[in-house]
């Protein structure tokens, strides 16, 4: 049987522990201060790069996801700090980042230098606080001035070391805006030889995942950039700051201390993080209500004519006052959250942590420690003063590693938003569109033609083989359509409003999918779009002539300001540089033309780039009759092949070539006749003119009924 211990041998044996334990202190403090500092390294690594388990994320947390799209039971995607978010972020640090010798990078260095120069002065400051406060405490009038002396010269690396983080973490944060956005740029607009690309008109037409582009290009990637530069210093400050502080405050206090104060931390943090809402989730809640608002605002200015001819004040209020309203209502449950949060988290961090501080802190004053301070009050006043000193940062340090799980939920939210975007342009970019469509698109044979996509080839002409018209919501316009137009052939489209006209043309211009069939067309650079509202864009008045070619292109191509103004003399406009003030002249052209004038501003845009066809829309709607003639003609000569739409039978000398839309999913290809067809015209409508006076007519003969039978019934001789 095992002999037992009696308690004079218990404590003999824990005498012999404590003597072995106090020789060999010295080296169980090495050991449990690193152990400790690998801990604090591992925890971090673990919070901030490793994943939360799946069972923990909502389904939605896995997909790029639509801009303010929502689960199937309505609630919006949750975003969370999980693989998908650091799978995002590695994707867009790739893109501000590119490269070790960029010029990121090397803020980036000069960044992490300051933050370690700043964490050595905070450790040397503590240290002098003592000595000053020790110095007070033995009237040591010469000491306390050489300790304030060195004080006041050691503000003046801390001072500029401050300063120069703030610059370097705001200048990185512009670095980071200036890369996505010119990534962003690139795929929205095009690159230099992608000008086929149109994301930015697919987006707005094609795609309904994306609702307010401009307000995540100009807003979401500034709020990115700007989280992005302050979380770095925001986890790798409080990181170094508390393997540093609490390295030094075990010398002082012993590692015995840190044990004690690692076991309650990280229970109350863990009490913290359980605690804590999803502040990401609702981040990127904010940044959808705020663009929705913004979009609100948007539609309103832009169809302010309409609004205003229907009276819908009242209806647009309503819609405004909405989505602010919700956007407000948000941002007030995140309010009482942060305020409810903030609760438990300063009576977590400064209280119950404080009040631990100052146990720790009592430790040297209490027991004596080996190696310690002189014993006189001088000498514990400083230890406890530094040590305290040395406490607080810590106790600050870990704080900031807590609130910087905040800063990374809300890091989560910009990155869902930004990353959703660029996925979306890809997708775009790629032909693969997501939208909502209309409810005959379900229908088998509907559904049929919207998965097909058919065969694009360049030729000089003009040759449309069995393709099917598709409106961008899955409407078919035209099951099948088939033409051939050649090189100056010039073609007469008419039929009317949502038949498919547009729809053509965009198909021409590359700017619509081509469902089925096959399509021969010249490249999309080889046509001029002419729409009956001309746009004119920022600039002089000679860039609404060459748009979009800048004057060192015009010059380039060998045309001087006076071809440009011989140009203009064909649509009987010169007099509108004088006028203006000169070419140079910067004005809103779209508020300082009339219609008319826009039109053939327009139709000097096109003269001056001679295309090999031209698509005009209506574009003559609002000039007289002579100059479109005028216009016709010049184009014709210039060897411009016209794809005309237009109701004005004017333009049918012009023309060799009809396509006629029935508006029933019909249509007729065939050659035009001016005369036959005017004939034709005038005789239809003195058909409507006198069917017009049938009701007239009618009318009348009712009338001379009732007088006839009136007098029937009026007795003779009266």
């Amino acid at each position: 049987m095992a002999a037992t211990l009696t308690g004079p041998d218990v404590k003999a044996l824990l005498a012999q522990l404590s003597a072995k334990y106090t020789k060999h202190r010295p080296l169980f403090q090495k050991f449990i201060t690193t152990s400790y500092v690998l801990y604090v390294l591992a925890v971090s690594y673990r919070r901030f790069s490793r994943p939360a388990p799946v069972s923990q994320r909502t389904k939605s947390s896995r997909k790029s996801g639509k801009d303010g799209g929502a689960d199937s039971d309505g609630r919006p995607p949750r975003v969370e700090v999980d693989d998908v978010f650091y799978e995002r972020l590695s994707r867009l640090l790739k893109i501000v980042i590119p490269s070790m010798r960029s010029k990121e990078a090397l803020l980036l260095a000069m960044h992490s230098s300051f933050l370690v120069f700043r964490t050595v002065l905070s450790l040397y400051v503590a240290d002098l606080d003592g000595r000053i406060v020790s110095s007070l405490v033995r009237a040591q009038f010469g000491q306390f001035l050489s300790n304030i002396l060195r004080w006041l010269l050691v503000a003046i690396p801390a001072t500029y070391t401050n300063s120069m983080l703030g610059y370097i973490q705001n200048k990185l944060a512009l670095a980071y805006r200036t890369r996505l956005t010119e990534e962003v740029m690139g795929m929205y607009l095009g690159e230099e030889g992608d000008e086929d690309s149109k994301v930015f008109y697919k987006m707005a037409n094609l795609d309904d995942r994306i609702k307010n582009v401009d307000q995540m290009i100009t807003v979401d990637i500034q709020r990115f950039s700007t989280s992005l530069a302050a979380i770095y210093s925001n986890i790798a400050k409080p990181i170094l700051d508390v393997c540093l502080y609490n390295w030094q405050l075990a010398q002082n206090v012993g590692a015995e201390g840190l044990i004690i104060l690692t076991v309650v931390v990280q229970s109350t943090a863990a009490l913290l993080r359980a605690l804590t809402p999803s502040f990401g989730t609702y981040a990127a809640q904010e940044a959808a209500l705020s663009g929705s608002l913004r979009h609100s605002h948007s539609r309103l200015m832009e169809s302010a004519e309409e609004v205003a001819f229907f009276g819908g004040e009242e209806t647009e209020k309503y819609l405004i006052e909405r989505d602010y309203f919700s956007l407000i209502k948000h941002m007030n449950k995140v309010l009482r959250m942060r305020a409810w949060h903030g609760v438990v988290e300063e009576g977590i961090v400064k209280w119950l942590w404080g009040s631990l501080g100052l146990c720790i802190c009592s430790i040297p004053v209490f027991f004596k420690l080996p190696g310690g301070k002189s014993d006189d009050l001088g000498g514990r006043t400083e230890g406890f003063v530094t040590n305290r000193r040395l406490l607080l940062s810590s106790s600050d340090a870990i704080g900031r590693m807590m609130y910087s799980y905040k800063d990374l939920a809300e890091l989560a939210g910009y990155t869902s938003r930004v990353s959703s975007l660029i996925d979306t342009m890809k997708a775009v970019k790629a032909g693969k569109y997501e939208k909502a469509l209309v409810s005959s698109a379900s229908v088998e044979d509907n559904a049929r033609v919207l998965r097909g996509r058919g065969e694009v080839f360049e030729s000089e002409d003009i040759e449309f083989i069995n393709v099917p018209i598709v409106s961008p919501n899955g409407d078919i316009l035209l099951r099948s359509l088939s033409f051939h137009v050649k090189p100056g052939q010039h073609l007469l489209i008419v039929g009317p409003n949502g038949c498919g006209k547009s729809s053509l043309f965009r198909i021409l211009g590359g700017l619509w999918p081509v469902y089925g069939g096959i399509v021969r067309k010249p490249a999309a650079h080889e046509f001029t779009y002419i729409p009956q509202r001309p746009y004119l864009s920022l600039g002089t008045l000679r860039d609404q002539v060459i748009y979009p070619h800048s004057k060192e292109e015009m010059q380039m191509r060998g045309i001087t300001d006076a071809d440009l103004l011989a140009i203009l003399a064909v649509v009987q406009m010169e007099h509108i540089v004088e006028r203006e003030g000169g070419w140079d002249v910067a004005r809103e052209w779209k508020d300082a033309l009339s219609g008319g004038d826009k039109q053939r501003i327009a139709m000097a845009r096109l003269f001056y780039h001679e295309p090999k066809y031209a698509i005009l829309d209506e574009c003559t709607s609002a000039v007289p009759l002579q100059i479109e003639r005028i216009m016709f003609e010049h184009a014709t000569r210039r060897g411009i092949t016209l794809l005309t739409v237009s109701h004005r039978s004017s333009l049918w000398q012009y023309h060799q070539m009809i396509l006629q839309y029935d508006g029933q999913g019909g249509y007729v290809f065939t050659k035009l006749d001016p005369a036959k067809r005017l004939k034709l015209q005038e005789e239809k409508q003195a058909l409507e003119a006198k069917l017009l006076e049938v009701p007239k007519m009618r009318a009348r003969l009712e009338e001379l009924k009732r007088v006839r039978e009136d007098r029937a019934k009026t007795p003779r001789g009266i």
